[in-house]
């Protein structure tokens, strides 16, 4: 994807003022209120090119920073987003109505007010000055508690995510200190010279900070450094987040910048505007406003965005208008739209497009004829696509709808935050979505898609570690879908989807995992793994035989892609990654595991075992042998274990096929998948008693051999007598209590325990017989 800034008119759109503008906000995508040392608050409309003054403040208010009090999350709107608080030289904030009442003037610090921060959900006012006082004030002005005080003055102050913190500057530090009293503060030397901004976002919190060492710097909410970038020419004066966090603005003397969140430069323009002091960002993140030194508002937004998928490319060449090309042919296409583009998808084979006011979609196949609706709220942050449907979350809540337009459903659940969300907490696959909390970030809430209910019992999935990326896997029944999770130890998990009443496993499938993505033809899930790309052809190994996960696996070095790499797609067998430095790296890896996953998807074994053969990968044979034990064909599991060498286990087929009953082979395959509960409970249901008491005997499991030959009044002087001889094997006394206890008085007879055993046998022989044919179902197909 390239971006670059594109500014309005001819060249360039910088509107004059007399003095040094010093603050800059909007109030819609196309309303922005500026102040400038003349004393004066203009109103600019974008749609009209009119512009007109609010109010003139008195001479002895200059003001310093503008902040807007933020329009409610999903709630109905209040009347109070249309207020504004402004700091000013003369120690004092203003809160200020749209129409330029001067509602309440506070005396807040000694010396100039140097910001002022609402939080996420406007509750409280942090404002910071010369004095060195970080203050928090309730939303009507009231002093609510003094946060710091220290002998430099700070400069810029930001909100964490969860407005549980706070973020401010001290000369060349950095510190972070939370609302409640005695927390931990974190605090870092994070520039060579005084810090002048900082900015933190909400969605993917990270923290911008710019300095007069002349560098820009991106650090995680621990203070790690995650980029810093050469220096400039002059002092970096101002740096914003875009709203979604995928963008951000740097602004200096002469020069506008736009990096990607890792870092990377997009674009770099160099106005003729003096120092840019402030950077906002419109609410739909299309366009950005500087305040300039020289009395100049500039105005850019964000054009040559690009989409990609097979051999369709779409630019966003003009803030209406799309490119589409057909790289196979060269075939250009235009698309026109009556309202500006705020976000757009590519995938699928469909290109959903959301504007100021409806969303498009279009079919790969037709570009002519777009389906149309109309948006509940205009401003769409997020375009998420699955084989069958899309997902668009605006500030309102998360919608379904079909590739026809047709609404689907709409998921929630309580304190859901719809403004932080992006494509790393919330997934979408055929029949579900899952959506990360933020209130509790070890929960994954999953939702039903057709019905936007939770799934199975309403359970939410829950994970001992705060969760960092979820992916949902793409193909297969709906009973298989799997989530694959990467948490804050960068450990990758993968589990079941459906939840009943059961509790389901969570495997853990790497370490050192940074990045993940699912292939959008088949199950093959991969990964960047420390200094490896890792691909798993079939991460359901877990399930089946962990023993041979390694054997299924595909790795390679990644150190080429150098610190960082994010996968950006993974479709068919081509995987794309982003390299730190902004450049695209193109990975394709064997087409042969795909083919593999859709002969077993469509129960053709025996084109499965042509194809491995003709193969001759271990990793093939590998994918195969778990595939067949999960789908119960042992007859080629027998095959692909033999051909990776994996004998014992021929055997343990070989004696499951043997076994008597449908019943006893279904619980002999489970228990080769190490799901030895299930095994019981299949035994136990179909009047096994003996055969379930015998693998647990097997598996030395001797409590609950006994429990259940006491609970079933049978076998226990099987029991007690494989527990004598296991006992006198090892040269060991019993001391197990219960096994006294039904050991007094009780001789061990092994002939007539052999008879009984034999009996159990042949009854389950002739029982299965007389109820169905000998030749068993899951053994051949």
């Amino acid at each position: 994807m390239l971006i670059f800034l594109s500014f309005y008119g001819k060249n360039m759109k910088v509107l004059h003022w007399k003095k040094l503008v010093s603050c800059v906000g909007w109030t819609t995508a196309e309303e922005l209120y500026s102040c400038s040392d003349d004393h004066q608050i203009v109103k600019w409309n974008l749609l009209t090119g009119e512009t007109s003054q609010i109010v003139k403040l008195p001479d002895d208010i200059y003001p310093i920073d503008l902040h807007w009090f933020p329009k409610s999350l999903g709630i109905k709107k209040q009347t109070q987003a249309e207020i504004f608080v402004l700091t000013s030289s003369d120690g004092k904030f203003h809160l200020i109505s749209k129409l330029g009442r001067v509602e309440k003037s506070v005396e807040a610090h000694s010396g100039a007010v140097l910001a002022g921060r609402w939080n996420y959900e406007g509750t409280a006012l942090v404002t910071v000055g010369e004095d060195g006082q970080i203050k928090i004030w309730s939303k009507t002005g009231m002093l609510r508690s003094t946060l710091a005080h220290q002998g430099t003055p700070v400069y810029s102050v930001a909100w964490g995510p969860d407005s549980e913190k706070v973020l401010y500057t001290a000369g060349k530090q950095l510190i972070i200190k939370p609302l409640q009293p005695n927390a931990k503060i974190l605090q870092w030397k994070a520039h060579d010279g005084i810090i002048l901004k900082v900015d933190w976002n909400s969605v993917n919190d990270l923290i911008l900070s710019a300095g007069e060492d002349c560098k820009y710097k991106v650090w995680d909410s621990y203070g790690r450094p995650l980029y810093s970038s050469q220096p400039h020419e002059h002092p970096i004066t101002s740096v914003a987040w875009a709203p979604d966090g995928e963008l951000f603005a740097v602004g200096s003397f002469h020069t506008l910048r736009l990096c990607d969140k890792t870092g990377w430069s997009y674009a770099l323009e160099k106005p003729n505007t003096g120092s840019i002091f402030n950077i906002a960002w419109s609410v739909d993140g299309t366009q950005i406003a500087g305040a300039c030194g020289n009395g100049h508002v500039v105005f850019a937004h964000v054009v040559e965005q690009r989409w990609e998928w097979k051999n369709f490319q779409v630019t966003l060449t003009k803030r209406r208008t799309m490119q589409v090309r057909n790289v196979l042919n060269d075939a250009v296409d235009l698309l026109e739209f009556r309202d500006r583009v705020i976000k757009a998808s590519l995938n699928y084979a469909h290109l959903v497009v959301s504007t100021s006011l409806q969303c498009y979609v279009f079919s790969t196949k037709n570009w002519n004829t777009p389906l149309i609706f109309d948006l509940k709220e205009g401003t769409v942050s997020l375009i998420l696509q699955a084989e069958r449907h899309f997902l668009l979350v605006d500030g309102g809540g998360i919608y379904l709808y079909s590739y026809e337009g047709r609404f689907l459903s709409s998921p929630k659940f309580p304190g859901m935050r719809t403004d932080i969300l992006n494509a790393q907490t919330v997934s979408l696959s055929n029949d579900t979505i899952a959506i990360k909390d933020k209130a509790d970030e070890k929960i994954i809430f999953l939702f039903e898609a057709s019905t936007g209910k939770p799934m199975g019992d309403g359970k939410f999935l829950s994970h001992k570690n705060e969760v960092l990326e979820i992916a949902l896997d793409q193909k297969g029944l709906t009973n298989d879908r799997k989530i694959a999770f990467i948490d804050k130890n960068r450990d990758l998990y993968i589990t079941s989807v459906k939840r009943f009443g059961k509790e389901e496993q969570i495997i853990k499938l790497g370490t050192m995992v940074h990045t993940l993505a699912w292939s959008d033809t088949c199950n093959i899930l991969c990964g960047l793994q420390d200094t490896r790309f890792t691909v798993w052809y079939y991460p359901n190994t877990v399930y089946v035989d962990r023993d041979i996960l390694p054997k299924t696996l595909y790795e390679r070095d990644a150190s080429e892609f150098s610190k960082n790499p994010h996968i950006v797609s993974f479709v068919g067998n081509q995987v794309t990654i982003r390299r730190a430095d902004g450049s695209l790296v193109h990975i394709s890896i064997s087409p042969y595991p795909a083919i593999l996953h859709e002969y077993v998807s469509s129960s053709k074994w025996e084109d499965a075992v042509r194809l491995c053969r003709f193969v001759k990968e271990q990793t093939m044979w590998a994918c195969l042998a778990a595939m067949a034990v999960a789908n119960q064909d042992m007859t080629t599991a027998e095959i692909a274990y033999a051909a990776i060498g994996e004998i014992d286990k021929v055997q343990y087929i070989n004696s499951i096929k043997n076994l008597p009953s449908k019943e006893s082979k279904m619980a002999h395959i489970l228990m080769f998948s190490g799901n030895i509960q299930e095994a019981e409970i299949v035994l136990l249901q179909a009047g096994l008693v003996y055969q379930a008491i015998q693998i647990n005997i097997n598996l030395y499991n001797w409590e609950r051999a006994l429990e259940l030959a006491v609970k079933y009044k049978t076998h226990v002087d099987t029991v007690l007598a494989y527990r004598q001889k296991f006992l006198e094997t090892f040269g060991k006394q019993e001391t197990n209590k219960r096994y006294l206890q039904y050991a007094e008085g009780l001789q061990i007879d092994w002939e007539k325990i052999k008879a009984k055993i034999e009996m159990e046998i042949t009854k389950e022989r002739e029982r299965s017989s007389g109820s169905q044919p000998t030749k068993s179902t899951g053994l051949k197909h």
